[in-house]
């Protein structure tokens, strides 16, 4: 008997701010006004895609203690945004990038609680941490956290969240036709919790909603990230979208989700893609070249190549061979506020990898940082982007993509008017929406409540 077809999940990224996106553009617009988010959301719902995802950070990029002037534009408050465009979409899930080391569990649960009633079922929180001082002089805690410093407070910034979520009981409030609706349970919305972070006790006041809490995202490559994502999140965001490198990252994390009583099916991995398309495969290759030298100009290629060898390049010719001299390995004076942290765990070996790959194709510093700093790509016909897609799925490399578009806000518009409709002829992917929530569409159940809260 033959297995049957999984079904495909889609999810449309807002680049919002990074060298991804290409500014020369004819058609490139705003990333900060309103009806910029607007139209991208449209155009995904209208193919009938999970949600939309809106990457946040909390800082201007910078490098060498200076803010990254290739990438200055910023970005507006999550929150806001997400539930604005609850306003003017229906089905489409809304997820949000939220920083776990400079929040607090109480705020980020009555943000997201507050959203998912808004929208109705369709809230996803991408829990995320920072690691450098830089991002730290904006908040009073300032500083940056070590690695398992971060992931523990993650840890238990979430469980924190997941106990305010879950305060209310079944059946605390009532509906009378007199009194109106009410609250009729006295333990409802107390919480109690104490652990190294976190020592608060209360009444949370948003009601459960209606997803019971809201979709949980997650984005670390490391060890330590995939077993938080094992334990605690409905889907896994991933770099690896090439069929080897797909299917081992695949098979590593769903394997990590016995040790907590989860199913294969209870975590998604969704890797982020770009797709270039064309009416012949031909014209998309020479397309997506055209497209990489513009998101790669030779200033972004020498900073790229400064992460790495840490130290100033500014006099380096992009169009040149890359550097003679060693990769720094003393204190990262690149990036501020990262001395224990660095962009490359092994600078020697990657220098000697890129050297090698430069000398094997002939390639120049900005050649080179085109090939190593590009993500997973869809170029080709619709038909053969269709076909790919449904490959790495069918193959168990994903579970889904996260396409990022070159171009915003109207990036999206030829994949959801060509290749979606292939996707639906293959029976691979929704023609309607089924469901009315974000948990719906991904085919998740809503969560039972958590445990009783952590006490000392």
């Amino acid at each position: 008997m033959s297995k049957p077809l999984k079904q495909i999940h889609l999810a449309a990224h807002f680049p919002g701010v990074n060298n991804t996106t290409v500014w020369s553009d004819p058609r490139a617009g705003s990333h900060i006004e309103f009806s910029s988010f607007v139209r991208l959301a449209q155009t995904a719902e209208r193919a009938k895609f999970d949600f939309f995802f809106l990457a946040e950070g909390l800082r201007l990029r910078e490098q060498a203690g200076q803010i990254y002037d290739l990438d200055v534009v910023g970005r507006p408050d999550t929150f806001t945004v997400l539930a604005a465009l609850a306003a003017v979409t229906e089905r489409l899930g809304l997820a949000g990038t939220i920083n776990s080391t400079f929040n607090e569990p109480y705020e980020v649960a009555r943000q997201f609680a507050s959203l998912d009633h808004l929208s109705a079922g369709r809230a996803a929180w991408n829990v995320v941490t920072s690691w450098d001082a830089f991002t730290g002089e904006n908040f009073r805690r300032g500083g940056f956290l070590a690695e398992p410093d971060r992931y523990s407070r993650a840890e238990q910034f979430l469980r924190t969240a997941t106990e305010l979520f879950d305060s209310w009981p079944a059946g605390a409030i009532v509906a009378d036709q007199d009194r109106g609706v009410y609250v009729e349970d006295g333990r409802v919305g107390a919480f109690t919790h104490h652990d190294q972070h976190f020592d608060i006790e209360g009444r949370f006041n948003v009601p459960r909603s209606p997803q019971g809490r809201p979709v949980i995202l997650q984005a670390g490559d490391s060890d330590a990230g995939r077993e938080f994502a094992a334990a605690s999140a409905d889907a896994i965001f991933s770099r690896y979208g090439t069929l080897e490198e797909g299917q081992k990252f695949h098979s590593d994390v769903k394997r990590r989700l016995a040790a907590y009583g989860r199913e294969r099916d209870d975590l998604l991995v969704l890797p982020a893609a770009t797709f270039v398309l064309g009416d012949t495969d031909a014209d998309a290759r020479e397309q997506a070249a055209i497209i990489r030298r513009q998101q790669v100009s030779g200033q972004t290629a020498i900073r790229f190549l400064e992460q790495l060898w840490n130290r100033d390049l500014s006099g380096y010719d992009p169009d040149g061979p890359l550097p003679e001299i060693d990769p720094d390995l003393g204190e990262n004076h690149i990036a501020r506020g990262r001395a224990s942290v660095r962009m490359h765990r092994d600078p020697l070996a990657t220098a000697r990898e890129w050297r090698e790959r430069a000398e094997a194709g002939h390639l120049s510093i900005r050649d080179l940082i085109i090939e190593v700093t590009g993500r997973q790509n869809f170029i080709g016909t619709p038909a053969a982007v269709a076909g790919s897609i449904n490959d790495l799925v069918q193959h168990d490399a994903a579970d889904g993509f996260i396409l990022v578009p070159h171009v915003t806000p109207d990036g999206l518009d030829g994949f959801a008017d060509t290749v979606v409709p292939l996707l639906q002829e293959r029976g691979v992917f929704r023609t309607e929406y089924t469901g009315t929530t974000l948990r719906d569409h991904l085919g998740l159940g809503v969560p039972a409540r958590a445990a009783a809260p952590v006490t000392r």
